[in-house]
């Protein structure tokens, strides 16, 4: 009997649990728990920031590598071709609803493949700016990009 109430408690429990998150997410406001605009914040915002972000990064880069008027040109139109462009606008969510679960993947799919071309775009250009570069100018190059476009991944959620 004593084994029937542990496994009754634990299981009220689990229960009032679960009924309980159930109960917070029904209150949460409609775009996530932060509101209207989702976890990231304003979409707006958060492109405005990582513009910003990469042009520091560009500008660090650009003085690391000390230049030469040859390679300065070179150096103007790898920048043209990967400064960042508008993010892509956000599906709305009402007209996804509508789709069915196979349209919604070609969907993502053709998201997929506009981002891949992007990339294509990013790889041609940096071999064609890597070109120009000097074997020590091509290290410093490397050791920015070593692990993607982040510096100093340690692994794990940058803080």
């Amino acid at each position: 009997m004593t084994s029937f109430r542990k496994h009754l408690l634990i299981g009220m429990t689990a229960l009032s649990l679960g009924i309980g998150s159930v109960a917070s997410l029904a209150q949460t406001p409609a775009g996530g728990p932060m509101g209207g605009a989702g976890a990231m914040g304003d979409h707006g915002k958060f492109g405005e920031r990582m513009k910003e972000h990469m042009a520091k990064r560009a500008a660090e880069l650009h003085d690391k590598l000390k230049l030469n008027p040859t390679q300065e040109k070179a150096w103007n139109a790898y920048m043209d071709k990967v400064k960042p462009g508008e993010l892509p606008a956000r599906p709305d969510r009402a007209e996804l609803d509508k789709l069915t679960a196979p349209e919604r993947m070609e969907r993502r799919l053709a998201h997929m493949k506009d981002a891949e071309k992007r990339m294509e775009q990013h790889v041609a250009a940096t071999k064609e700016f890597y070109a120009v570069l000097t074997p020590e100018q091509k290290k410093i190059f490397d050791e920015e990009f070593r692990h993607g476009a982040g510096r100093h991944w340690q692994g794990g959620p940058r803080r």
